[in-house]
Parts: structure tokens; sequence; C-alpha cells
């Protein structure tokens, strides 16, 4: 079914019920900042996607199961996720401020303002949802810090440093837009697939908020690299810069512990899942695969499995090879 708003369908790709999963979306569509500008924004997304949804990221007949208030490892590893990745969306807002005052023309520039939008947004209904939960708005924020400290000073700070020095201090334009949606976005935007098949069989609040931030970064990705590979048409000699940025934000990847964070509350949320078998039934969290018969190794795992997958399928259509972000491939560019 297509939603109507004001008047107009709203586009297939922001359309709350026919728009494709992330993994599907960012490896298929293509879309760029021509299309995806404020105008866009406002009537397929603000009245398209987020209808009835927009205060809380979730229709308010889908509900927070009473366990989910209760103490127990289901809602530890849901206050975790939503917490790490409210402050991620929170960091993100900021840093895109540069993007906008560097953006070269008016379509990057109203796109990256809607993008900024967007990841306020995330910020905001990820730290809602936790109220939802139980947790004290008044100090909600304070809450945060302390429960993040060491995720926020060993895998996000350094994440903020390498992406200022592009965008900010070098003034790296296409740079800056590599290591958001090829390096940032690129390897975290599984992890977002993962959260909305996991929560969506035992809470409709949260499989909602994980969907429609999923078609969110659905657009982030593929607009983005419209734009590099633009630039790449217009300015082939940036290539071996291009292939520059990657490499290091490759690297930055592999030296930060985001998987033991990962980990910790996929073992919180293994423990509370088999608490919940009955509700969770043979539900498959992929093809072939009841979730209940998962591990957190195996459900990482896919998700670095996808990661691969979408990178595969963006650099080809930018037409780099996926070494690059792989490794091993510097001088292919």
């Amino acid at each position: 079914m297509t939603q109507e708003t004001t008047g107009t369908a709203t586009a297939r790709e922001a359309d709350w019920d026919a728009a494709p999963g992330l993994l599907d979306g960012a490896k298929e569509l293509v879309l760029g900042p021509d299309t995806c500008d404020l105008a866009y924004w406002i009537t397929q997304v603000a009245q398209g996607t987020l209808r009835d949804r927009g205060e809380t990221g979730h229709h308010r007949d889908a509900e927070v199961p009473d366990f989910l208030r209760a103490p127990g490892p289901l809602r530890e590893a849901l206050v975790l996720e939503f917490g790490f990745r409210g402050l991620s969306e929170e960091i993100a807002t900021r840093l895109l401020a540069h993007y906008v005052a560097n953006a070269p023309g008016v379509p990057e520039l109203e796109f990256y303002a809607t993008q900024l939008i967007d990841e306020a947004r995330h910020a905001r209904v990820f730290r809602n949802h936790l109220v939802e939960l139980g947790m004290p708005a008044d100090t909600l924020l304070a809450d945060i810090e302390v429960m993040a400290a060491d995720y926020r000073r060993r895998v996000l700070d350094p994440v903020e440093e390498f992406t200022l020095d592009i965008i900010r201090d070098q003034a790296d334009f296409p740079g800056g837009v590599a290591v958001f949606a090829i390096v940032i976005e690129g390897v975290l935007a599984p992890a977002a697939e993962l959260s909305e098949r996991k929560w969506t069989p035992l809470s409709p609040a949260t499989g909602e908020i994980s969907r429609g931030t999923a078609i969110d970064e659905i657009r982030h990705l593929t607009v983005a690299s419209t734009i590099l590979k633009n630039h790449l048409v217009r300015h082939p000699e940036y290539r071996p810069r291009l292939a520059e940025v990657l490499d290091a934000g490759r690297r930055l990847w592999e030296e930060v512990p985001d998987r033991e964070f990962v980990i910790q509350r996929e073992e919180l949320f293994q423990a509370g899942m088999t608490r919940h078998a009955d509700l969770i039934g043979d539900y498959e969290i992929w093809p072939g695969v009841r979730m209940i018969d998962t591990t957190p190794e195996q459900r990482y795992d896919m998700a670095e499995q996808w990661t691969d997958e979408m990178a595969e399928a963006r650099m080809a259509y930018m037409g780099l090879p996926v070494e690059l972000i792989t490794g091993g491939a510097r001088e292919a560019a």
C-alpha cells in the first residue's frame, strides 16, 4: 500500500509499508541530492514516512510490552542499544553541521540539512524510548552519558575526531561524504538492520522505531554514493585521495573495539530472548533461520556479512574496487 500525502503518493523508498528493508534498499536504490532536496524531505519524509509517528517514532497503536519495563536482561539489552545509538546519533547531528557549512552547492546543502534533522530525530526517538521503558526523563541525558562513557571514549571519540579532521579541518567535502556514508554509516547500518529484525517480534514500538530510522538510512547511504560517483566523474584525479581516506577509515574501524560492546548487549538479548521464546516462536531473523536458534556471535557475524554485501554493491555503483574498504587495493584506485 502507498500512503497519500497532501494529495500525492509517497515515493516507494519513503513509504512506511512499501519501502524495502535497509539492506536491500541500500544495495539496489539510486537516489541523488537533486531528488532528495528539502521539498522532498517535507513531502515524502515529514508528511509521508513520519505521518502518525512524528513524536515517538512509532504509531500510537504500537505498544511497549510490560516485560520491557520490568528489570531483566532483555530490558537491559535494549537500554544499552538505544542509549548507545542515541548518543551516536547526537554526535552525528553535530558533525553534520560541518557538512552543511562545506557543501559545494545548494543540492548538497539541502540534502545534508535534512540528514542533520534525520539524525537529530533518531537521537530523540531513541532517548524517548528509554523513557517509555521507565527511565527517568529528568536525568536521562546524564544517565546516558554515564552508561555510555566507556563506549564514547573508546569508540565514538576516535571516529568523531577522524571525521572532524576530514570535513572541518581539511574542508574535504567528498572525503567527508566518504567517511560518513561508507565508513561510519556503512559499518553501522547493518547493525540497524539487525535491530529491526530482532525487536519486531518482541516489541511493536521498538520495531517501528528501528524501521523508521532504517528508511532514513537508505536515503543517506544512496544519496551519498551518488554524490561521490558524480564527483569522481567530474574529478577523476580525486581517486587516489579517496583511496587514502577509505583506507584510513578501514584501519580506524579495525582498531576501535565496537564488537566488544555489541556482543555484550547481544548476550543480554540472548538471555532475555530465551525467557520469551513463546512470543518469538518460529520467527525467522533471516530466511531459513529461526531467531530463537541464533547465538550472539552468529547475529554479529551476519551483520558483518551484510556490511560486506552493502559495501560491494555501493562500491560497484561508484566504479570503485571493494578492496578499498576491505584492504589491499589502494593502488587499484
